[in-house]
């Protein structure tokens, strides 16, 4: 955000000035945010709560601004914020429909739209034609995770360049599985990390640059569930590991690994927020359950220079076909009518 607008951008969180030692925001309706305009990125993220402390701690006089997209997976939290917003029909509502000339030609936003209309994906039946939008078919899921790591390793850096590991961000549906996010990364740090040395913590094992994610908010260090960074250096001596977040060295006891996961491959609703140069998504049948047409919007979504999908096309027509809506029960949208 920053880098787009030339403005300093925060999260909720830091802009409300979380504290662990009151377990609260310190900015609220007694100490209200000084700002005549503020705009809010990626509101589909916000649940219930959050938006409830953010409206308190917002002057009167100030215009507050929602930017988002309603199609992608909902919050992880309570509640559908944006979108009972939108339905609501209490405020004013700018959609963006329309795909502009410099943007006709990728596939990655044409396809998206198709998704999102329910259509299936425009995909050229040479592989061997350039473009920035790939599906490869293969049924099993052992064929699905091996065509994965070469993509990876070998036939995405070598055909476009791209770095195996800065460059290219797995997404996945699940967790569990020969597919998931946990065996996705014990194989790809197998073959994209050589080095024989590590620090084993439980059933994870991070080596010398590996790709580490945060999953817990630390106030104190100042890291927040979703940062990704690289292993710098591991100090056997002091036992202590650090990472770098985009340039920022945070240091970790051993005994604090509990909050750091490996990232070569994370989950969709992880990357919500966030943009890759490249995006591999497995659609199996394997991950029935999970199969919807947000999931696979929001995962496409998240990539700026290729998407590659690895799985069946009838995986993915079920998903795109679902487009049943997550049930959230906070009756904020008949409540803004009233």
């Amino acid at each position: 955000m920053s880098e787009a607008t030339g403005w300093q951008a925060k999260t909720i969180h830091r802009l409300l000035e979380f504290s662990p030692q009151k377990a609260g925001f310190k900015k609220d309706e007694e100490d209200l945010l000084e700002a005549d305009v503020l705009i809010i990125d990626e509101t589909s993220m916000v649940d219930t709560l959050l938006m409830y402390h953010l409206l308190k701690a917002i002057p009167s006089q100030c215009h507050l601004i929602m930017v988002g997209d309603v199609d992608q997976l909902p919050s992880v939290g309570p509640g559908n914020v944006l979108k009972d917003i939108i339905d609501s029909g209490s405020f004013t509502v700018v959609r963006l429909t329309e795909i502009f000339r410099q943007a006709k030609e990728s596939m990655i936003i044409v396809n998206a739209h198709r998704i999102n209309q329910g259509d299936f994906p425009l995909i050229k039946a040479d592989k061997n034609e350039i473009t920035d939008f790939y599906f490869f078919q293969e049924e099993e899921p052992e064929n699905v995770l091996n065509n994965i790591v070469t993509l990876c390793s070998e036939r995405i850096p070598r055909k476009f360049g791209f770095h195996p590991v800065k460059d290219i961000q797995v997404l996945t549906p699940m967790h569990r599985g020969t597919i998931g996010v946990g065996n996705l990364n014990v194989e790809l740090q197998k073959t994209l990390n050589s080095d024989p040395s590590g620090i084993v913590y439980g059933s994870r094992t991070f080596k010398l640059w590996d790709k580490v994610m945060q999953i817990t908010n630390n106030y104190d260090k100042e890291v927040f569930n979703g940062d990704i960074g690289w292993v710098s250096k591991i100090n056997q001596e002091d036992r202590e590991i650090t990472i770098d977040f985009d340039g920022k060295s945070v240091s970790y006891d051993f005994s604090d690994l509990d909050e750091l996961v490996l990232a070569y491959a994370i989950s969709v609703h992880k990357s919500q927020g966030s943009e890759y140069p490249v995006v591999i998504l497995p659609v199996t049948t394997q991950h029935y359950l999970l199969l919807q047409r947000n999931l696979i919007y929001t995962g496409i979504t998240r990539a700026k220079k290729l998407v590659v999908l690895v799985g069946t096309k009838k995986a993915l027509a079920i998903a795109i076909k679902n487009n049943k809506p997550q049930m959230r029960f906070t009756h904020l949208c008949q409540r803004l009518m009233v």
